[in-house]
């Protein structure tokens, strides 16, 4: 059983009277969880008010109250790899991801993602991201660590002030002549909905993609999102014919399995450049990590590279 160190926490919207239980409104709010889940949580003084305290069956349901609790699963999976901290001040905390490590609880993970590795680590449970990465991606990520100055980084990233850089590895080499591409396109939610999809209307979406090399039948990419919608290099490079090696997503939905460690997505989160908004001084962070030609290739673990455990 898996369960987290660090609470939730859902707030009760504006609801038309008669307002619902709490227990009535926690399976409204989460339909995949089974409603005897949440009475046995109850009953046992696991959902907590904003204070701390235990709600019970007869606490009533009010717009604006926050119910806390603490995740948990049944089999939480381990993964083997390791992240690092690269900088650490009063405002904020930058890690390197390793691939398979979600970024925040969800799902199967509780424990087991950055946030929490991190604030276990660093002794801050005021961490919280700034932005997000996929759980199958590697490298930078921004946490915040200050909540009195939060919202002014935070706004960086709402307005577009942030330059992020990725580097990725396709299988699939471009004819000779073309080298940098100008996506621009409308990404929604696709089926099933964990996938996304292009379609037509307004753009929401933006990346410039740069051929950097060509090496054995493989080539490496610089991407750069103007954009975060999610999955969008992983989709744009598919689009464009160059699909990125590992990808169980796209362009195909590839059968579900366990976590292959050791053949990672080849997609990196190198670097990332701002100009901070208390200080004013030019920031810029860049990840250790490389992509692993050889991994890719040749199928097998590279030494140095995404193999390394914990």
């Amino acid at each position: 059983m898996g369960i987290s160190r660090y609470p939730s926490t859902v707030t009760m919207p504006e609801a038309k009277q008669p307002y619902p239980s709490i227990l009535e409104f926690l399976c409204i709010r989460f339909p995949s969880l089974p409603r005897e889940v949440w009475k046995l949580r109850l009953a046992q003084g696991k959902l907590l008010d904003a204070s701390g305290n235990p709600l019970g069956p007869d606490d009533g349901y009010a717009p604006g109250r926050q119910v806390r609790y603490f995740r948990e699963v049944s089999d939480e999976p381990k993964i083997p790899l390791t992240d690092a901290i690269l900088f650490q001040d009063d405002e904020l905390l930058v890690a390197c991801k390793p691939p398979f490590l979600p970024v925040t609880p969800g799902g199967r993970y509780v424990n087991e993602c950055l946030l929490n590795r991190l604030r276990l680590r660093s002794g801050n449970d005021d961490l919280v991201p700034l932005h997000r990465i996929d759980r199958e991606t590697a490298g930078i990520v921004l946490f915040s660590a200050n909540r009195g100055n939060r919202d002014r980084y935070a706004d960086l990233f709402r307005k577009g002030a942030v330059e992020k850089s990725y580097l990725a590895l396709s299988r699939s080499v471009p004819p000779p002549g073309k080298t940098r591409w100008e996506v621009a396109d409308r990404i929604v939610k696709g089926d099933p909905w964990f996938r996304m999809k292009t379609t037509p209307g307004t753009v929401n979406a933006r990346s410039t993609i740069t051929l950097m090399e060509v090496r054995e039948k493989m080539a490496r990419f610089q991407l750069q999102p103007q954009t975060g919608k999610t999955h969008q290099l992983r989709l744009h490079m598919s689009e464009l014919g160059f699909g990125i090696a590992n990808d169980r997503l796209y362009p195909v939905l590839q059968p579900e399995s366990p976590d292959d460690f050791r053949h990672p997505l080849q997609l990196l989160a190198k670097s990332i450049r701002f100009q901070d908004p208390i200080t004013g001084a030019h920031r810029e962070f860049v990840s250790p990590r490389e992509l692993t030609w050889e991994a890719t290739v040749l199928r097998t673990p590279h030494a140095g590279g995404y193999g390394e455990t914990e």
